[in-house]
């Protein structure tokens, strides 16, 4: 099952997200530290501002009223709060401000709780205490319109971000897919070069890459055609030469040869062979047993080939591939394996499975890695009987074609097992007949 965290783009939005809920988070929880302070730092400049004015007007006049909220008291009355050495911090912080503003020797205290808040003042030349009000240092307030604008310029923050994410990851994306072509074998279009710089040389570097690569396998098959079609007029004439030959034991032993050597020819024209196959798709589990068919009545001394079909008539592939990659697995498990030899189809949950099975030996795993490397016989006593060390080789390269991977192993110690599987999307589908009419 594939995880969104697990892509590029998962993991950059994953980032950003968290990158930009931390730095509004930051950004509010600074924002109200620094309007609180702002807040006090406003409430000690009106309580100092205050008990200035009550000074002046009692001593410019004296007569006249003061506002109702604001008012003298005798030191000696009940009403004098006592001094609390036991207050919330930021009450006492305010204190210690505001006694800070005062002349040397002034008394503070806040009024008793359960009233309205206010701020006892004496100085050492008052006669009386000044009693003003004072704003709540810490007001209860409902959640206010700055939450709604940080939310809104978190949303659009955070689809910017996924935008820019997106726009970097598409060219990783499709170099990513070339990659997996490249690795399949199948032909790979220059990817765009786009991005910033380092991924353009990146992409630059593998469209380069391709380009040799491809340079190479073209020259290597055309040598490789070339000498093979070369050598297809000599066998023929020296084949029809032995057929003349008057000793009938000599005339077998070289048509033998010659039809070894034949084989080996058309092995490496297969190889060679790079275009798409153009061949009508069949179903597998119908083609299967035709071939099966056609090996145990053609080949002489063939080992018993069971089936085992099970795929069903959705899966289908081009009838050449078919065909080369069933005649080169029975021809390697008639003359490397032990009967009895099966061939099997499956239809799994991703696509389906194509296996040819024995039950030889099967092949050491050490040898395993080099067992479908090209002119790779993993034993030299091989190299006779028409062999050239291509048949697997052949067969991993148009299982690759077709779009599917393939696995070579023992199974269970009971001789080798070839397991190639094809995905939904690299089975071609069967057009309906409204679709063959458009």
């Amino acid at each position: 099952m594939r995880r969104p965290i697990d892509s590029l783009f998962g993991r950059l939005a994953l980032l950003v997200v968290a990158v930009l809920l931390l730095s509004h988070f930051a950004w509010y929880a600074l924002m109200r530290l620094e309007r609180n302070q702002l807040q006090a730092r406003y409430a000690v400049e009106e309580a100092t501002f205050l008990v200035d004015a009550v000074r002046q007007h009692v001593v410019r006049n004296p007569d006249q009223p003061l506002p109702s909220r604001v008012k003298l008291v005798d030191p000696t009355s009940p009403e004098v709060p006592p001094e609390s050495p036991n207050m919330p911090p930021p009450l006492e912080r305010f204190i210690e401000d505001v006694r800070d503003r005062m002349p040397s020797g002034t008394q503070v205290r806040a009024g008793l709780p359960g009233g309205p808040p206010t701020l006892w003042v004496r100085g050492t030349a008052d006669h009386s205490w000044i009693v003003v009000p004072v704003q709540p240092l810490r007001p209860p307030r409902s959640l206010d319109r700055t939450v709604l604008w940080l939310v809104m310029i978190f949303s659009f923050a955070v689809m910017a971000a996924l935008f820019a994410a997106w726009a970097l990851q598409q060219p990783l994306r499709s170099l990513a897919q070339a990659v997996a072509r490249f690795g399949r074998g199948l032909p790979v279009p220059p990817v765009p070069e786009r991005g910033p710089r380092e991924l353009r040389q990146l992409t630059h570097g593998f469209n380069q890459m391709v380009q040799e690569v491809a340079r190479t396998e073209n020259d290597r098959a055309v040598m490789l055609a070339g000498v093979a079609h070369d050598l297809k007029t000599p066998l023929a004439r020296l084949r029809l030469r032995a057929e003349m030959m008057d000793e009938a034991k000599m005339r077998d032993g070289v048509v033998r040869d010659v039809d070894s050597m034949t084989h080996i020819v058309e092995q490496f024209l297969v190889f060679a062979h790079d275009g798409a196959d153009r061949s009508e798709p069949v179903e597998v589990d119908a083609q299967c047993e035709r071939v099966v068919r056609s090996y145990r009545a053609v080949a002489s001394g063939a080992p018993t080939v069971e089936t085992d079909l099970r795929a069903g008539p959705g899966f289908r592939l081009p009838a050449a591939t078919l065909d080369r990659i069933l005649s080169n697995l029975l021809d390697n498990a008639h003359a490397y394996g032990a009967p009895p030899v099966v061939v099997a189809t499956a239809r799994t949950a991703e696509g389906f499975t194509l296996s040819v099975s024995d039950n030889g030996k099967g092949i050491a795993a050490q040898d395993l890695v080099n067992a479908s490397r090209p002119f790779v016989r993993l034993d030299p006593a091989r190299g006779g009987n028409g062999h050239s060390g291509l048949g697997l080789a052949i067969v991993e390269r148009l299982v690759r074609r077709a779009g599917g991977e393939w696995e070579i192993g023992n199974h269970g110690g009971r001789g080798l097992r070839v397991l190639m599987s094809f995905p939904f999307s690299a089975v071609p589908q069967v057009k309906t007949a409204s679709e063959s009419v458009w």
